[in-house]
């Protein structure tokens, strides 16, 4: 199997496009294995169907140039309340892939899930690295490295940034593979996503951006300090 280096989870496939997208692009470029955890199907969502989005997720993968994208089946609307075995899909996830770095959505947001989406993971991530956790598939004790966190909903002030101004079309390209739930049509219902959504994050990604110099930037907020082994070579591989 193939570890990652990053692999991004989410509770709704598409919330880590929304998210992080031009990052984890950025990274595939510069030849790094990156991925997608979707903890959900989104069976709730007011507009498309399960298998619908199932298909925009796999062409949103693809533009992205993901290494993989694992689908899980936990409850929409129900990831607070996981059961044991549950999280340990999540867990067995994380020492499969063995990603370096972790990411999920900031724990702020306007959608419950989000947040409990980086409960489970948080939960998740600390029991895959003990030796005596058990989980259905018995593999090796792993924990990554880092945890950080994107925004999908509004946003607050960036621990970090990365500037994604050449990747910025390939994640709008992503977002809209997600063509139930981003556009308007006489079938779909109206939601905050159907109402000038991806300028919104656009516009949250100029800010960023502006913020550090660049065109386009994509924000992270941190679990723990940031280690900077020398402040004067600090330029990305």
């Amino acid at each position: 199997m193939t570890s990652l280096d990053i692999l991004a989870f989410g509770a709704h496939p598409d919330d880590v496009e929304i998210g992080m997208g031009a990052t984890l692009t950025k990274y595939a470029g510069l030849g790094y294995k990156v991925g997608i955890c979707d903890l959900t199907m989104a069976e709730y969502s007011s507009n498309g169907t399960v298998e619908t989005r199932q298909e925009e997720a796999k062409r949103a993968g693809e533009i992205l140039r993901l290494s993989k994208r694992v689908q899980l089946s936990l409850s929409d609307r129900g990831l607070q309340y996981v059961t044991k075995e549950e999280l340990a899909e999540v867990v067995s996830v994380i020492r499969t892939y063995r990603p370096k770095i972790i990411f999920s959505p900031y724990t702020v947001d306007r959608h419950p899930d989000h947040s409990a989406c980086t409960n489970v993971v948080v939960e998740a991530a600390f029991n895959a690295g003990i030796k005596r956790y058990d989980c259905a598939k018995r593999l090796a004790a792993f924990r990554p490295n880092q945890h950080h966190m994107y925004f999908i909903n509004g946003y607050d002030r960036p621990d970090f940034v990365v500037d994604v101004s050449n990747e910025y079309h390939t994640k709008l390209k992503s977002l809209e593979a997600y063509e139930s739930q981003f556009t308007s049509s006489v079938d779909s219902v109206e939601t905050p996503l159907t109402n000038g959504y991806i300028a919104t994050v656009e516009s949250r990604e100029r800010l960023f951006g502006k913020e550090v110099g660049v065109k386009f930037a994509e924000g992270f907020k941190t679990t723990k300090p940031l280690l900077i082994p020398n402040m004067l070579e600090g330029k990305e591989r």
